[in-house]
């Protein structure tokens, strides 16, 4: 096929040796299938910021670390050279996560590089050598889904023991190789301890989840892993070989109003007494 634009630097610097065929087209990205080192690999091109219909919420780079400081700073103040560099700090969340999470034992693509907003990674596939479905487009049977549901949320204890939620986990983000399900698209992925929504997001990953898998075996629908996990997290208890039983026990304890008034009209006293405090030492300044 006609090489992509955006391809053909890695062409001409021999990083890529064939593009074979578009794979997909998504909100984020295209990806091809290319040949390098005569295997064949995955060409994630992410579009532009202008063309991409996925915004990139704050909500998810809430907790990212820029090590830069006058990067950081551009950033806050959205000038045009921080909104150069925040485009690039999403794109690169990516790479960092698949790094991370190959590490930590998660089932996600190899990466093998990233250039000029190209992300070549491993090309995963089926049994046959063809392109892996998504779970999206597998029909399964009772005993497939309760196994794969599994593994899955072995992985997503995996990923928070390393530090990261998902962010937009579903099964239009899950592919199915010969061994099972492999997690892709993480340029979302968010820091579990520094993002104020991960708690909201890794219940709603793993509800994504309960909500397919529970298609072919209903009785997971009654499940309630998300709020598991994330409480063992909290508590600093997770693990990843953490036993998991789907059951989460809510708290139902009444809430004592008289004690929350009384503690809200002390913090109330104690700044009053502060301004006060203030007040008066500017008083005496002047």
């Amino acid at each position: 096929m006609k090489i992509p634009k955006r391809l053909q630097p890695l062409v001409d610097d021999g990083l890529i040796d064939e593009v074979v065929t578009q794979l997909m087209s998504g909100k984020e990205a295209q990806v091809y299938v290319v040949r390098a080192g005569g295997e064949l690999r995955c060409a994630k091109v992410f579009k532009e910021a202008r063309q991409r219909s996925f915004k990139q919420a704050v909500q998810y780079q809430e907790g990212r670390k820029v090590r830069n400081s006058r990067r950081a700073r551009a950033m806050a103040k959205k000038t045009r050279y921080g909104q150069k560099e925040q485009e690039n700090a999403w794109l690169n969340a990516e790479v960092d996560a698949l790094y991370r999470l190959a590490s930590a034992g998660v089932r996600v693509p190899k990466p093998f590089g990233f250039v000029d907003g190209v992300l070549l990674m491993e090309l995963i596939s089926d049994g046959d050598g063809y392109a892996a479905p998504r779970l999206d487009d597998v029909m399964l049977s009772a005993e497939q889904a309760r196994a794969y549901h599994g593994r899955v949320l072995v992985d997503v204890v995996r990923m928070l023991c390393a530090g990261l939620v998902h962010g937009d986990l579903s099964e239009f983000n899950v592919l199915l190789d010969s061994d099972g399900p492999v997690i892709i698209d993480l340029p979302q992925a968010v820091d579990a301890a520094g993002n104020n929504s991960a708690a909201m997001m890794l219940e709603r990953d793993v509800d994504n989840m309960r909500a397919y898998f529970g298609r072919f075996a209903p009785e997971l629908l009654t499940s309630d892993y998300g709020k598991e996990i994330w409480a063992l997290y909290e508590a600093g208890e997770l693990h990843p070989e953490s036993p998991l039983t789907g059951r989460f026990v809510h708290d139902t304890s009444r809430v004592d109003v008289d004690d929350l008034m009384a503690v809200i009209d002390d913090v109330v006293e104690e700044e009053s007494d502060r301004r006060e405090r203030v007040r008066a030492e500017a008083d005496d300044d002047y």
